[in-house]
């Protein structure tokens, strides 16, 4: 069972890490509760989608692709299964910080691995990446990524 708590734990992690940033945009994470949860903490966020199912928030019925126009000092991604490679690729292509909490891997690769993939991926297109853990049951572990200066 998920826990309920992820939302504002993983809300708390990106507004502690990126307190400068305030448009960020949310990929993959369904119905909107991660956004509700960073839009109480002072952030204008759109969620990129393809439910038709959601809450009452900035929402893009569609899929993200590198080819969004950048209108964000932020990626997050709370379990964004097939785009969470995606938020890597866009965020070194557009120089932006990137939060995610990976969970399915889009190649079959098992969850280790699919960890050290990401973060060997973002630093390789020049990000600086850390791992955090979040102190929630279930999928935790973070990576946040940072352009290099």
């Amino acid at each position: 069972m998920a826990d309920k708590r992820r939302f504002e734990l993983f809300a708390d992690l990106v507004t502690r890490h990126f307190p400068g940033c305030r448009h960020a945009f949310d990929i993959a994470v369904g119905q909107g509760k991660l956004n509700a949860a960073l839009t109480a903490r002072g952030l204008d966020v759109l969620t990129f989608d393809k439910r038709w199912k959601h809450d009452d928030v900035q929402y893009a019925q569609r899929l993200f692709t590198l080819d969004e126009p950048c209108g964000c000092d932020l990626l997050v991604g709370m379990h964004p299964d097939g785009a969470t490679r995606v938020i890597v690729e866009y965020a070194a292509k557009h120089r932006r910080p990137f939060a995610i909490v990976p969970c399915c891997s889009d190649n079959g690769m098992s969850y280790k691995p699919w960890m050290r993939h990401l973060a060997e991926l973002g630093q390789q297109l020049g990000l600086d990446v850390a791992e955090e853990t979040l102190p929630m049951q279930g999928r935790a572990r973070v990576l946040v990524g940072k352009p290099r200066d």
